[in-house]
C-alpha cells in the first residue's frame, strides 16, 4: 500500500526484459525471502526518482542480489539494505517494523520516549540533537541544539543508523535511557533521562507586545498531520486579539508531512505557485495556492540551518512570493520527498519520489535557503526563544516594522 502520491514511468527494453528471463528464477520458485527482497526491488524500481539508479544497471542489480543466500527475514532485510546502499542516498531506506511503526506514531502526533529531534551532523556520521521538544525529558534536562549524541545505553551511536537510534531512545513510559552527550565545548555528559508520553504539540503560541503594539509569535515544531489546523486555531486567536504582525519561528523544524507544509503555506497565501515538484521523467507539476489565506497581516520568518525539507518548502514559497521576509541563517538544503510503501510483515521503504523546487524554479537540495537577512546567532535554549535575548527574533520583529 503506498502511504502518499508519488509520479513514476519506466521504459521495459527488449534487452533488459531478456536479462529478467533468463538471469534468474521465474516468481514462483523465490523463496518468501526472495520475494520480500523482489517487492523491495520492484517498488523501488517503480518510485525511485532517479531512474538511472546512480547510473547503475538497476536489472544488474536485481539479478546480483536474489542469487545470494537469504536464509531468514533478517538476512532479507540486511540484503535490502545493502541493495539501497548503491544508490548513495541517504533518504531512501529499508524501515524495519520496529522503525515504520515509530516513524508512522511521529507524523501522528505522539510517542514515547525522550523528546529529542534528531539527524545527522553535516559532514559526519555522528548523531546530532536538532532541537529537543519543548516540555520533553531531553529539554528538562538540558540538552540543546547541535549536541551530539554519542552513546545511547551501551552503544556507540556509531554503530547505529539514524532511525536506530531514534528507536532505541523511544520506549516504554517510566523506563530509563542512558546518553553520552558531546557539547559543543566537546565536554561529554552522561544523561540519564525517563522516557514519557511525548505530546507533540506541533504548534506553540504567544501573544507579545512590543512597542505597544500586539505581535503572534508562532514557534512550529513540525509539519505532523496535525500541524496545519492546530495553526490555523492560533491564527484565528490572534486575528480576534487584534495583532498587527506575525513571527512564524522555523528554526530547528526537520520536516514532515510536505502536504502539512503545502497547507500551511495557503493559509498565509492567497496566489501563486508554493512549490514545483519533478518527477524521474522530468516532468514538473505545479501545487498552487487556493485563495484560502487566513491573513494579509505582515510576516517574517525565523529559520536556520535545522530548518529542513517540508520546512524549507514553506519558508520559500513565501520569501518567493514576497509574503514573508525571511530572518536568521541559511537553511539545511533537503529538496527531496519521500514517500512510504508497505512491505510484508510491518516493514516499510521511505523513498525518495521527486525533487522539489521554490517557486522562482531555485534548487535547495544540498544548498538551502539565504534568509533576506542574515543573523548568525549561538544556540538558544527552547525557554530563551522569542525573548530580549534571541537576537533574531527581535531582528523579525523589527522587520514587521514594530521593533525599537
Amino acid at each position: 500500500m503506498v502511504r502518499a502520491s508519488f509520479w513514476f514511468g519506466w521504459i521495459l527494453s527488449l534487452q533488459m526484459a531478456l536479462f529478467w528471463l533468463w538471469g534468474v528464477p521465474s516468481a514462483a520458485a523465490f523463496t518468501p525471502e526472495q520475494q520480500l527482497v523482489l517487492q523491495a526491488w520492484r517498488t523501488i524500481n517503480q518510485a525511485y526518482y532517479d531512474n538511472s539508479f546512480n547510473h547503475q544497471n538497476w536489472w544488474e542489480v536485481r539479478d546480483r542480489t536474489l542469487k545470494q543466500q537469504i536464509p531468514n527475514e533478517e538476512a532479507a532485510y540486511t540484503t535490502i539494505t545493502k541493495m539501497i546502499a548503491t544508490l548513495d542516498e541517504p533518504f531512501t531506506r529499508l524501515l524495519r517494523p520496529e522503525q515504520y511503526r515509530s516513524l508512522q506514531v511521529n507524523t501522528a502526533g505522539e510517542l514515547s520516549g525522550v523528546g529529542l529531534q534528531i539527524g545527522v551532523k553535516a559532514g559526519s556520521d555522528a548523531i546530532e540533537v536538532i532541537a529537543p521538544i519543548a516540555g520533553s525529558p531531553a529539554a528538562q534536562a538540558g540538552i540543546l541544539p547541535h549536541d551530539i549524541i554519542v552513546q545511547i545505553d551501551a552503544t556507540p551511536t556509531s554503530e547505529l543508523t539514524l532511525d536506530t537510534a531514534a528507536v532505541k531512545m523511544r520506549g516504554a513510559t517510566g523506563t530509563n535511557v542512558s546518553l553520552m552527550v558531546q557539547t559543543a565545548d566537546n565536554s561529554p555528559r552522561e544523561v540519564i533521562l525517563v522516557r514519557q508520553k511525548i505530546e507533540l504539540n506541533p504548534v506553540t503560541a504567544e501573544l507579545h507586545t512590543e512597542n505597544g503594539r500586539k505581535i503572534g509569535y508562532l514557534r512550529l515544531a513540525q509539519f505532523s498531520a496535525k500541524a496545519a489546523q492546530e495553526l490555523a486555531d492560533k491564527i484565528d486567536r490572534f486575528k480576534q486579539q487584534g495583532v498587527v504582525g506575525y513571527v512564524l519561528d522555523l528554526r530547528n523544524n526537520p520536516g514532515g508531512l510536505v502536504q502539512s507544509g503545502v497547507e500551511i503555506a495557503r493559509q498565509w497565501l492567497n496566489e501563486g505557485t508554493i512549490v514545483y515538484t519533478v518527477d524521474r521523467r522530468g516532468a514538473i507539476d505545479a501545487i498552487d495556492a487556493t485563495g484560502t489565506a487566513l491573513t494579509d497581516a505582515p510576516l517574517a520568518i525565523l529559520v536556520n540551518e535545522g530548518t529542513a525539507s517540508a520546512s524549507e518548502i514553506l519558508a520559500g514559497a513565501l520569501q518567493d512570493n514576497g509574503r514573508a521576509t525571511l530572518v536568521g541563517t541559511k537553511t539545511f538544503g533537503k529538496g527531496l520527498i519521500q514517500s512510504l510503501f508497505d512491505l510484508p510483515n510491518g516493514s516499510g521503504l521511505a523513498i525518495t519520489v521527486a525533487k522539489y523546487e521554490t517557486p522562482n524554479h531555485h534548487d535547495i537540495h544540498k544548498l538551502g535557503i539565504t534568509p533576506d537577512r542574515v543573523i548568525p546567532t549561538p544556540p538558544i535554549s527552547i525557554a530563551a526563544a522569542a525573548t530580549d535575548k534571541d537576537t533574531q527574533y527581535l531582528a523579525a520583529v523589527k522587520e514587521l516594522g514594530v521593533g525599537s
